[in-house]
């Protein structure tokens, strides 16, 4: 596995990742950077997996890519779905440092 791999890697996972978000509607329970970074992970696991079943130097350039764009989309799908959505009247804890509404 060569550095253009892992960037590709990289690359695919964080565009899985943002689409994936993008594609659900509504908030869900699953934060944004879980989301990426399932992504990324699947993305690299793919690779290996390429690498691993590396057939020579005759197989196409965008197999790698289909690999990883599908290992990808199936984490970032099972992250999205098995998170659910967050509970609709309630309000998400404060950030830390953030002030308090006053009047409520």
């Amino acid at each position: 596995m060569n550095g253009s791999t892992l960037v590709g890697a990289l690359v695919v996972g964080l565009a899985v990742g943002t689409v994936g978000r993008l594609v659900v509607p509504g908030r869900t329970a699953a934060p944004v950077w879980l989301t990426l970074a399932l992504g990324v992970a699947a993305a690299l696991l793919g690779a290996i997996v390429v690498g691993l079943v590396d057939t020579g130097p005759a197989e196409p350039e965008v197999w790698p890519l289909v690999v990883q764009s599908g290992f990808a989309a199936v984490a970032v799908v099972l992250a999205v779905l098995t998170a659910g959505r967050a509970p609709a009247g309630k309000e998400p804890p404060p950030r830390p440092g953030a002030r308090r509404r006053e009047g409520s």
